[in-house]
């Protein structure tokens, strides 16, 4: 078995109004993703936290290199 390395980032929109905001928060890690050139995503997870201003969700992003 080869080993490797997942990698990972994870975005939320900008804190305050708007950081609700479900569609506009994928269409943000949507674009990072595709800036990221060829890759395979293998697991995207949510997360929410509670905040003073409301919920502010987040998505972790779980990709490596796509195979050329």
């Amino acid at each position: 078995m080869e080993p490797w390395t997942i990698k990972h980032f994870s975005q939320a929109n900008p804190s305050g109004t708007g950081q609700a905001d479900v569609p506009a928060l994928l269409r943000r890690v949507a674009d990072s993703i595709e800036s990221l050139g060829p890759v395979e995503v293998q697991d995207l997870v949510m997360h929410t936290e509670v905040t003073a201003d409301g919920p502010w969700p987040s998505l972790t992003v779980y990709f490596h290199d796509a195979e050329a």
